[in-house]
């Protein structure tokens, strides 16, 4: 196909509005975002989401594109035609057009993990490609449209309003949200920008996941009792999905194009990075986002040597002021 060509065919597809929506589509001010660096859980939080919203249709690899949308995924037409209030999946940085966001955070060190293993399924890299060359030479690089990891949480977390607050946290730890108060809450992230912010850690997502969805569904104001939430949490469980993608895989816009001798969805277990990085890989991903992790609540190698857990709760020091 000649340059020519392909132009037209581009200019069509942008004045039908054709095209794939990325950051470009029209926000409207209902919008609910979910929001998260990829390879953070976003898939299974749409699917908890979507089946929670729509507890008489089950979601699945093929709708779930229909009952959240992937902006990514999506034209900028087809978005149109979902009905208010929507709930769009995005990757984005911070962005003030997004008014109510759901923004899901993993540890940097299984974010790592997971995007090795989906570049091998994408075809990107090798099986042998080395683990440590794949985190210096990818993983901490900056990409041209999402940033690293730690530009991406702190473009979501840090606002001008709460730079002092972090300055005075006790050995730079923030907590786990059971521990936040609601002046914490008051500034946290986008919230310090005067819009509807919650913050979901993925492990506390795995921990107890009825919890954090009855956490979510009072965010989006849903009546959902703790059947509808029990119901869902079963129907989006990882057995679940992988019964789902061994079905569907040829069909979902993610994985049709993919290797399918690997799954899209692995272990969903936290932690695997102790058996998968090298100690080099792990020095370097803390060595380049520390503060911002043990911000979050994940302890550097040296805090967690011996626990293999994620830190407990802790008191703010600056808690009613």
């Amino acid at each position: 196909m000649n340059d020519v060509l392909v132009k037209i065919l581009y200019a069509a597809n942008y004045v039908l509005e054709k095209d794939i929506s990325g950051r470009a589509f029209h926000v409207l001010p209902d919008d609910i975002f979910l929001v998260s660096y990829p390879k953070s859980g976003n898939t299974w939080t749409r699917f908890l989401l979507g089946n929670l919203m729509s507890p008489d249709e089950r979601v699945t690899f093929v709708n779930v594109e229909r009952k959240v949308p992937d902006i990514y995924a999506k034209s900028k037409k087809a978005l149109k035609k979902i009905p208010s209030p929507r709930v769009i999946k995005s990757h984005e940085c911070f962005d003030p057009r997004y008014r109510r966001v759901i923004y899901i955070v993993r540890d940097p060190r299984d974010v790592a993990v997971s995007a090795y293993h989906y570049d091998r399924k994408g075809k990107n890299i090798p099986d042998d490609f080395p683990v440590h060359t794949y985190v210096t030479t990818r993983f901490m690089k900056t990409d041209e449209y999402f940033g690293t990891w730690g530009e991406h949480a702190g473009s979501w977390l840090v606002n001008s309003k709460n730079i002092f607050q972090f300055a005075r946290l006790k050995n730079g730890f923030l907590g786990t949200p059971a521990s936040w108060g609601e002046n914490v809450m008051s500034w946290l992230g986008a919230r310090g920008h005067d819009r509807q912010f919650l913050l979901v850690r993925y492990e506390d997502l795995l921990d107890d996941t009825h919890r954090e969805m009855t956490r979510i569904a009072d965010f989006l104001n849903l009546n959902a009792s703790a059947d509808r939430i029990a119901k869902a949490v079963e129907l989006s469980s990882a057995d679940n999905m992988r019964k789902l993608e061994a079905q569907q895989n040829k069909e979902w816009v993610t994985t049709k194009e993919s290797r399918k001798d690997i799954p899209f969805v692995r272990a969903a277990k936290s932690g695997q990075w102790r058996q998968t990085l090298p100690p080099e890989s792990v020095a370097v991903i803390e060595g380049a986002w520390g503060p911002v992790m043990r911000l979050l609540g994940y302890p550097v190698s040296q805090e967690s040597q011996g626990s293999g857990e994620l830190l407990t709760e802790q008191s703010l020091p600056f808690r009613g002021h």
